[in-house]
């Protein structure tokens, strides 16, 4: 185990947890698969591949410009890792002075919640630095360096059916429980993808495809170039499968984890040579039911099947293990139950997509608006300034008919660390399906979109672009 300390780069003290030992895997030589014709099931203007918070917002946000949708999702639900991952504590979409700068379908997902379904500080408390309210909201992971930020908690299933409506209603054909396979190339241009289904092997043909895959499985395997440099000791590198706990009292677990002495330490520390595998709830959008979104488990690769596998298993007893402490050791936790495990497993990092450009961390000192920036991102501490978030980051470096967008964008290590969560994921999203939608109404490649025209319709649909407003202001 090794504990990764908080720094200007890293919001959360965590705990990382080694793999266990793996045999090498025997290679059994090759099987040939023979060539065959499928049914083309569609053919639509804009293709998302994923149904998770970019590949949600990116498809609205094509149908909203006036494009021909079609949403591949390999689940039930749509949501990703916010929801099918519980990864359900939404990371700051404030930035360090109280503004909301991740905007457009990211809050209006929000707002549109019902009140019951998400939990957090009112907006006049965003940016307080106020000692008493930091102190109360940050152990419920809304408030960081003494500041009080916009990063709630939601009811996983109500982002589910609201993030279902928003792309029903914009007219997006969504279909469910299919997994895009291979990309169609050709020229050197994505023209589509074939899908398994119950059905068996299908196509969809497109103008445009947006890669919101999370792992860049579709630019991988359609030849774009991708960094893969995973970091053991990275705790934005870690996987695991979240989990929830019903029953709980999370007002006196608060108190006791906040209390004098060292009795949480000790709890802690217990625990570690009680379980092993060991980490510390969260808050959720309920007073009853406690988050785990650990332990986080480094050395495995969200590329390895085997890897996945190993993954779930530790997961999965841990939670069994963690229960039977906390009943036994937790105040507030006597009564806890094994409410959920979470469908998806919990991958933070697989392939980075190599862009025309990139968010990096050289830039963050400065902040600058990008002439590109299509959203913009609080930055990881109060000693930096908003983040631009340029187009070029959502485009391969030659691989054309092909926009990525979600926690695979062009980034560098430092950057991604903040860029895979799920406000920034609404945000590249969004960006990905406007510029996918200009480009296939047009007949152009997303290469080719006009920086301009782009955003002004990013701004139509409400997202917040630091550059242009200034510039309409000034005008």
């Amino acid at each position: 185990m090794k504990t990764i300390e908080r720094t200007d780069e890293r919001i959360l003290t965590a705990d990382v947890f080694e793999r266990e030992s793996k045999a090498p895997r025997a290679n059994l030589g090759r099987h040939h698969e023979p060539a065959r014709d499928i049914p083309v099931y569609r053919d639509c203007e804009v293709l998302v591949v994923g149904g998770g918070p970019s590949g949600t917002a990116a498809a609205v946000a094509a149908a909203r410009a006036g494009a021909d949708v079609v949403l591949l999702e390999r689940y039930n639900h749509l949501g990703g890792l916010s929801t099918g991952g519980l990864v359900i504590w939404i990371d700051r979409m404030t930035d360090w002075q109280g503004e909301l700068v991740i905007r457009g379908i990211a809050e209006e997902l929000l707002d549109r919640l019902p009140a019951d379904a998400v939990a957090g500080p009112p907006p006049a408390d965003w940016g307080s630095t106020d000692p008493a309210k930091a102190a109360h909201w940050a152990p419920r992971t809304a408030a960081y360096h003494g500041i009080v930020t916009w990063s709630p908690t939601v009811d996983p299933e109500r982002l589910k059916l609201l993030s279902q409506e928003l792309v029903l209603e914009a007219g997006v054909k969504l279909v469910y429980h299919s997994w895009a396979s291979l990309p169609i190339v050709e020229g050197g241009r994505v023209r589509g993808v074939s899908f398994e289904s119950k059905e068996g092997r299908l196509a969809i043909r497109a103008r445009v495809v947006v890669d919101a895959t999370g792992d860049g499985d579709l630019f991988a395997r359609a030849g774009a170039a991708y960094d893969n440099d995973i970091e053991e000791a990275d705790v934005h590198h870690c996987m695991n499968t979240s989990w929830l706990f019903g029953g709980v009292d999370m007002e006196r677990w608060l108190a006791f984890r906040t209390g004098p002495g060292d009795a949480y330490a000790d709890f802690m520390a217990r625990g570690r040579a009680a379980c092993g595998l060991f980490d510390r709830p969260f808050v959720s959008w309920r007073p009853d039911v406690a988050l785990f979104m650990g332990p986080r488990q480094t050395g495995y690769s969200a590329l390895d099947v085997d890897d996945l596998t190993a993954v779930e298993v530790r997961s999965h007893r841990a939670m069994a293990r963690h229960l039977d402490f906390y009943r036994a050791h937790a105040p507030g936790f006597e009564n806890a139950y094994l409410m959920l495990s979470a469908p998806q497993i919990g991958v933070r990092h697989a392939r980075r997509l190599k862009g025309v450009d990139a968010v990096l961390r050289s830039r963050w000192p400065q902040g600058t608006p990008l002439p590109d920036e299509v959203g913009v991102t609080p930055a990881v501490s109060p000693k930096f300034p908003n983040i631009s978030i340029p187009y070029g980051a959502l485009l391969p470096e030659s691989l054309d008919g092909l926009l990525a967008c979600g926690r695979h964008v062009s980034c560098d290590k430092n950057s991604h660390g903040f860029m895979r969560e799920i406000p920034q994921c609404w945000i590249t999203g969004q960006a990905a399906g406007a510029a996918a939608a200009l480009a296939a109404k047009r007949h152009i490649e997303p290469r080719a979109v006009d920086v301009g025209t782009l955003q002004a319709e990013l701004l139509r649909q409400g997202v917040f672009l630091r550059r242009v407003q200034a510039e309409q202001e000034a005008a």
